[in-house]
């Protein structure tokens, strides 16, 4: 797992942006996995922007996102395909049959998460999957004691994940209670996982998941099983982990070998 801390969220999202571009530009067809949230605003922005100034091309992407609340079709303001029309689709010259969003509003949700899996190993699978995490260290929605290899699937929400949620809604009873989302094997299969956090409140579930033990109760806990994963973070975030100096040493080394 490699550990990158920078100062502010700012930061992070350039750095996350940077690799993603990089990725889109060496390889057109790249697959990539797509998160919602607020921590991935800025990093979206930064694409859109490398778009419009004719530096980063669209065209043959494929996306997957992570997941989509049971209930909510695209329409719906708080619905993620919503949310990525807003923040990135509608921005860039993505194919619209190549963006791929749980359906909200599927007649037969298990049928349709089987179909899901299907669709991202016909595309070749995910190249870059990008992840948030949760203050009770889910991502996806993979919440605390979810099978460390589940597949997509229908979820029932934890009361934090809603409490944490409702902040995008009027209120609490608002917040759906179900989701469709990528199991944590699905994302493990992905070739790149970039885990981006930002705040202090997410610095307990980020320490868990670099230095605590592999398990389901911290389910981003099994990115440390995967063989290329970049957890990027900023100073608040960082601020319980006990070799934060490690991490930036261990950086500042790897730069040196690889610039100098």
């Amino acid at each position: 797992m490699n550990v990158i801390i920078r100062a502010d969220y700012e930061e992070i999202s350039r750095e996350a942006a940077n690799i993603i571009s990089a990725g889109l530009k060496e390889n057109p067809k790249t697959v990539l996995g797509l998160a919602t949230g607020g921590t991935p605003k800025e990093l979206y922005r930064r694409l859109v922007k490398e778009y419009k100034k004719g530096e980063l091309d669209f065209s043959q992407a494929t996306s997957f996102n992570l997941d989509e609340y049971v209930g909510l079709g695209s329409e719906n303001k708080q619905s993620y395909r919503y949310f990525m029309e807003k923040h990135l689709f509608s921005h860039v010259n993505m194919k619209t049959g190549n963006i791929h969003v749980p359906d909200g509003l599927a007649p037969d949700p298990q049928l349709h998460c089987m179909e899901y899996e299907r669709m991202i190993a016909k595309a070749g699978g995910i190249d870059f999957q990008l992840l948030g995490i949760g203050s009770d260290g889910h991502i996806g929605f993979n919440e605390p004691g979810s099978s460390l290899a589940s597949r997509t699937g229908v979820v029932v929400l934890a009361r934090e994940t809603i409490r944490d949620n409702s902040r995008f809604f009027d209120s609490e009873d608002q917040v759906p209670r179900m989701a469709i989302s990528m199991g944590l094997g699905t994302i493990m299969d992905a070739r790149k996982c970039i885990m981006l956090a930002s705040g202090e409140n997410k610095a307990e579930a980020v320490r868990k998941c670099i230095e605590g033990p592999l398990c389901a109760m911290t389910p981003a806990s099994v990115l440390q099983m995967h063989p290329d994963t970049t957890v990027i973070i900023d100073e608040a975030a960082a601020c319980k982990l006990e070799r934060r100096d490690y991490y930036l040493w261990l950086e500042k080394t790897r730069r040196k070998l690889l610039y100098n």
